[in-house]
Parts: structure tokens; C-alpha cells; sequence
């Protein structure tokens, strides 16, 4: 297996990218992983540390796209970025996964020109996990990548949110919710009001109901499914818990469990190749298990299911 990393994305690439990259390879036992970016920079930064810049696939390319730019435009206007190429690599079977910290706008845009959307899946949507006072985890999704959706589209995200904890984190058939202001069935705005009779007849996955915003961390769903500008509200409130935790000098592990460094990335489901998106703050922890989710989606082989479901 290949897994490409693009060391040019993040606010502190190449060199935590790098750093990253060597943690990864301490553990990714068989696999390659080729680093998508500058070249010359990766084995400075390699060289410092003492670490064979041999144990490395690389192809050079010195062009960023920019945390603040226009997704659509960069891509466009960028072919030699790092982004660009690692989507080409990915297209052409060159690489099996791809994942970067750089712009999630250029990502989601990049995946959508390069390998497209699985045929059936009206739009690709990103996870996160949210991890659980019980200990486990469960799966939030839409988080950014549709802040408008359409009720249908929390049917198809419901289908995408299942098949990943079942295949990839192995929950035998997986709860699924909707988030929602109330527990019953006529609650919500009318995006809720119409998606949660279409969620409730469908026999494509195990759907539990409503749950409001308190239940999050409860052990009552293994899915939560929701549009990406309330998925996306809910992410950063959560990623707060955690830092608001370090400034009060108070530590507790499961406030530890917010961490998004555990974590290490959000795959963007619903696309022909495994794609995750990093936080643009990532740090060498961070890239490390990045990479590590991407070797894990592969091996599930996440994306042939989700294509058999949507046939």
C-alpha cells in the first residue's frame, strides 16, 4: 500500500508534516509513504533529525495552495500545488490514499475533480469523532462540507456515517440519530421535520430517533448525522472543551479524549478513493495518525462498500 501525505499543508508544514511522516513510518510496518511537496525542504528537515530519507517515496513539487485562498480557483490556477498532485497520484493509481492539513475547501474541490463522487451519492460529506463518557466513540456527521442540505441528503449521510463505524471501527450495527432541538419525532426545522420519516422508513441502516445536543456524549448513538453548519458549530465547540480544559490547569481524561491530535484527521466519505482532511494546527502527532486513519480505511475497504451500497 502507498498512502501520499502532502508535507506543504498546515500552518506549521513542511516541518511538522515531516516530523509526522517519521512518526508514521515507526509503525506503518510494510507500507509506503510518499511525501507530496518540496522535496529539498523534507530531507533537510530529515537530515536534522537523523532519520534515511530512503524509508520515503518522494515527489517534488514546491506550489501551495494557501490556507485563505479560493478552493475552486486554487485548484484551477494550481496544478503543480501539492494538493493538485497528490489527487493526480491518487486518480491514476499511483497512490491507494491520500491525506493533507491544507485547505479542506481545496480538498473537498480537488477530490470532486480528481477521483469524483461515488455514482449514487448526491454529496460527500466529512466526519469527526466525538468520544463518549462510556469510553467508545461515535461519529458526527456532516461537519463542513454542506452547510445546505437537503433531507435526502441526511438519508445518504446516515448510510455513509454507518458503513464507516462498522467498517472501519467495527460497531456491529451501527445506531443511528439525528440531531435535533427535541426528542420527538415533530420536533426540528423543517429540514429535520422531513428527513426524520425518510430516515425512520429506510431499512438501509439502524436509525434510533432524534437526539438532542446533550445526548452527544452519552452512549445512545454510534452516528449522529446532521447538515455541516450545525455539524460544523458542534466541531468547534467541542474542540474547545479541551483547550478551555488547559487554560483552567484542570486535566481529566475524558476532556483528554477531545484532543484532535488522537484523532488525527477527517475522512471526506462519499468519494471513489479514502481522502482525509487534517486540521490546518496539526502537529506531528496529528499527521502521524492521519496517515494511520488513511492506512485504516484503506484496508477496510470503506470505499467498495459504500459504492456496493449506493448501486
Amino acid at each position: 500500500m502507498k498512502i501520499g501525505l502532502d508535507i506543504m499543508g498546515g500552518d506549521y508544514a513542511p516541518k511538522a508534516t515531516v516530523l509526522g511522516a517519521i512518526e508514521a513510518y515507526k509503525v506503518l510496518s510494510g507500507h509506503t509513504l510518499v511525501l507530496i511537496g518540496d522535496k529539498d525542504a523534507a530531507i533537510s528537515i530529515l537530515s536534522e533529525n537523523n532519520f534515511n530519507p530512503g524509508h520515503f517515496e518522494f515527489v517534488h513539487t514546491t506550489e501551495v495552495i494557501g490556507m485563505g485562498e479560493h478552493p475552486t480557483k486554487a485548484i484551477v490556477q494550481k496544478p503543480g500545488s501539492s494538493i493538485n498532485v497528490g489527487f493526480q497520484l491518487l486518480k491514476d493509481g499511483h497512490i491507494q490514499a491520500f491525506s493533507s492539513a491544507g485547505n479542506t475547501g481545496a480538498m473537498l474541490v480537488g477530490a470532486m475533480f480528481s477521483v469524483k463522487a461515488i455514482p449514487g451519492v448526491m454529496r460527500p460529506a466529512i466526519t469527526t469523532i466525538v468520544p463518549q463518557l462510556q469510553g467508545g466513540i461515535s461519529i458526527l456527521l456532516d461537519v463542513g462540507a454542506n452547510a445546505d442540505c437537503k433531507p435526502d441528503m441526511l438519508v445518504q449521510f446516515g448510510l455513509l456515517g454507518s458503513l464507516m463505524a462498522q467498517n472501519v471501527y467495527n460497531v456491529n450495527n451501527p445506531r443511528v440519530a439525528l440531531m435535533n432541538i427535541g426528542e420527538e419525532e415533530e420536533k426540528g426545522n423543517l429540514l429535520c421535520q422531513a428527513a426524520y420519516p425518510l430516515m425512520k422508513d429506510t431499512t438501509l441502516f439502524n436509525f434510533t430517533g432524534n437526539a438532542e445536543g446533550r445526548d452527544l456524549f452519552a452512549d445512545i448513538a454510534d452516528v449522529f448525522v446532521c447538515d455541516g453548519f450545525t455539524g460544523n458549530i458542534i466541531l468547534k465547540l467541542a474542540e474547545s472543551f479541551y483547550e478551555i480544559t488547559l487554560k483552567k490547569n484542570l486535566r481529566d481524561e475524558f476532556f483528554d479524549r477531545f484532543n484532535y491530535e488522537q484523532y488525527g484527521g477527517s475522512p471526506i466519505l462519499g468519494v471513489n478513493a479514502p481522502v482525509v482532511v487534517g486540521h490546518g494546527i496539526s502537529t506531528p502527532e496529528a499527521i502521524k495518525n492521519m496517515v494511520l486513519l488513511s492506512k485504516d480505511m484503506v484496508e477496510s475497504d470503506l470505499v467498495n462498500k459504500i459504492t456496493t451500497a449506493f448501486q
